[in-house]
């Protein structure tokens, strides 16, 4: 995966990650959306609704990306087998 650094973390708008008041999960590219889901259980310290916000974020991002997601809900989602989504 392609890592940011700081700089080019910190151009990222609030709005382009899965949980921006925390500036975690970057959705800015399809490699980031991949990657967003298969973390989404690891982020810490969240609300319930901030994780339905962030998987609306994510789905809008695979979209805009062409990723396919497996997962409908972001409740398909299990804590240590992620299902990676696919490009499409």
């Amino acid at each position: 995966m392609s890592k940011l650094t700081a700089e080019e973390r910190k151009e990222i708008s609030g709005k382009e990650y899965a949980f921006p008041r925390q500036k975690k999960e970057p959705l800015e590219n399809a490699e980031h959306v991949r990657n967003a889901v298969a973390r989404f259980n690891q982020v810490e310290g969240v609300s319930e609704e901030e994780k339905d916000a962030a998987w609306k974020r994510i789905q809008a991002a695979a979209k805009k990306f062409n990723v396919e997601l497996n997962e409908s809900s972001r409740r398909e989602l299990t804590p240590s087998h992620a299902k990676k989504a696919k490009a499409s």
